[in-house]
């Protein structure tokens, strides 16, 4: 039956209200997913986003990181966040792509352990700050050969996801650092010839705590030992006029500084290509037809990784096809047969050096630095693979000594546990991450820790989990949480339960070493007693009461309660 003029119309009207949403428009309205959901939280992100994006750039250039972080108030609910790195610097003409583009960067389409992978953060970052206080991403830029320094401040074109460059001026400029002086050497500033420094305002809240920028930054220090940083906050006074504004100078705040622990940089991880296995079949189906090979036996030896020629070859008579047919044929016609014989075929794992681990020895000397623990141990898992993607699980505990400081949690509270996904401190989203359900799936009374059915076991300790893979499966944009996955969970237990075994033996030698202290103590009570008691039996005189004392002392000594 033909549709009505009037149904007609309707469909025509509704067909020219459709139009592109850009993905910066996405991202405006959705910024929850970018962890911009409250102020205290976006201050957070925004410095998180900063610092990883200069400890890659630092890493990748070859350089020892060194980074200062300021935060300065300007107004009752504004705040400046301005984040400098000793980098490589970045060129002019990539300035503006990098700060003011969602989804541009160099991350996304490699497979090598890196802190970013979806060229995201910074730019939303930036645009949050231009929602919200109307005001442009700064950046200043210094490449080492340049004579000068670039000084661009842009703003995002949300409705094209293109940045708008508002100012482009070359000007004389170097990053600075405050100097660490120690006893008796001058604190002297550090002056590079390269870096960039990002200042971002935005509506934002700070507070102290644990879901805060300061837990954040020494939770960094924890998991990059190379890392030296500088950090200042500065607030206003809280004395605001009627109309809102303040009416006091800034406080001025003092830097605060920590050395590097590590003076060498961490293995560069090595970019691999894509493992057969981990490959879904729409995504075979785009490599066959992007490939630069001319034969479906090339495109396999050369586009996968552990795949050989002769492989190759067993691959194609596997699934029946001729091994010189063209690429791009077998993506349209018979990827399905390819993507089974694909699967059906046992090949090596991954390669495993595109990873990067802390290390046992650092992960202890972080574990020390950041909590006083009378017991502290880690665990580096082999390497292991997921959906085709290279992983590493570490893990370090450290057991807090008794009326020692540090933060770490009490006797009768849950324990504190540091998450890491690639070096980066996760704060939020716990109760949703692979990592916490590990933790609470171990049996951690088996190794002398209180446990409710379900949670966190009880006790003064902190748990410390490193999950290192050239693809972290978060939860969401805002990278807070780890996916579920079953290898994940299963690898992070095994590590805990390795921690835990060794806690059980320090805990249980402890009781040990209680309990005999405690009979000690009671019969070197009794002592002088029973020896007074022996020269009234004995008539003994006060120089061989002495003889009796000193004699039962030897006796104890030899005793199963000696310590």
């Amino acid at each position: 039956m033909p549709r009505s003029n009037a149904s007609s119309a309707n469909a025509e009207t509704m067909a020219r209200q459709q139009r592109e949403i850009s993905v910066s428009e996405f991202f405006l309205k959705n910024r929850h997913l970018l962890g911009f959901d409250n102020p205290r939280k976006a201050l957070l992100t925004t410095v998180k986003e900063a610092v990883d994006n200069s400890l890659d750039a630092c890493e990748e250039a070859g350089l020892l990181p060194e980074l200062s972080v300021e935060i300065t108030q300007t107004g009752e609910k504004r705040f400046r966040v301005t984040v400098m790195d000793n980098g490589p610097g970045v060129v002019r003409a990539q300035v503006p792509r990098i700060f003011a583009k969602l989804l541009y960067g160099s991350k996304f389409h490699r497979l090598r352990m890196s802190r970013g992978q979806q060229g995201i953060g910074i730019s939303a970052a930036g645009m949050y700050g231009q929602l919200t206080t109307g005001t442009a991403t700064r950046i200043l830029s210094k490449v080492p050969r340049g004579k000068l320094a670039h000084h661009i401040e842009v703003q995002i074109d949300t409705r094209k996801n293109t940045p708008t460059i508002l100012k482009d001026a070359e000007l004389e400029w170097a990053p600075s650092f405050p100097g660490i002086g120690g006893e008796g050497v001058p604190a002297e500033p550090r002056v590079y010839s390269h870096g960039t420094s990002v200042a971002i305002e935005m509506e934002a809240h700070y507070v102290r705590g644990r879901l805060s920028v300061d837990e954040y930054l020494r939770q960094c220090l924890v998991a990059n030992p190379h890392l030296q940083l500088h950090y200042r906050v500065n607030l206003l006074d809280k004395e605001i006029d009627n109309e809102g504004q303040a009416t006091t100078p800034l406080v001025e705040g003092q830097w605060v500084s920590w050395k590097r622990t590590a003076e060498a940089l961490p293995k560069p991880p090595v970019e691999i290509k894509p493992h057969p296995h981990g490959v879904e079949l729409g995504m075979m189906m785009q490599m066959l037809r992007d490939t630069e090979s001319r034969t479906l036996r090339g495109v396999l030896s050369e586009d996968f990784s552990r795949v050989s020629s002769q492989t190759a070859l067993d691959i194609c008579t596997r699934a029946g096809l001729d091994a010189k047919a063209n690429p791009r044929r077998i993506a349209s016609r018979e990827v399905e047969t390819l993507y089974k014989a694909v699967n059906e075929t046992k090949l090596m794992r991954p390669p495993t050096d595109c990873l990067s681990c802390i290390g046992e020895p650092l992960i202890v000397a972080g574990l020390s630095k950041e909590i006083d623990a009378e017991f502290c141990t880690a665990v580096t898992r082999d390497p292991t693979v997921y959906r085709g993607n290279p992983f590493q699980v570490e893990v370090g505990i450290a057991y807090a000594r008794p009326g020692g400081g540090g933060g770490e949690t009490a006797a009768d509270e849950p324990v504190r546990v540091m998450r890491f996904a690639n070096r980066v401190p996760l704060l939020y989203m716990a109760g949703a991450c692979a990592v916490t359900k590990a933790i609470c799936g171990v049996n951690w009374k088996n190794y002398g820790l209180a446990q409710p059915r379900g949670s966190l076991p009880l006790g003064p300790m902190v748990v410390m989990v490193h999950i290192a893979s050239v693809w972290v499966p978060f939860t969401s944009e805002s990278k807070e949480a780890i996916a579920h996955y079953p290898e994940m969970i299963r690898e992070i237990g095994f590590a805990v339960q390795e921690c835990g075994r060794r806690l059980s033996v320090h805990l249980h030698r402890r009781h040990r070493e209680a309990e005999a202290e405690r009979k000690r103590s009671y019969i070197e009570k009794y002592i002088p007693h029973l020896a007074l008691g022996l020269k009234d039996v004995l008539n003994l005189t006060d120089r061989d009461e002495g003889r009796v004392v000193d004699h039962l002392r030897r006796m104890l000594e030899r005793t199963h309660l000696e310590v």
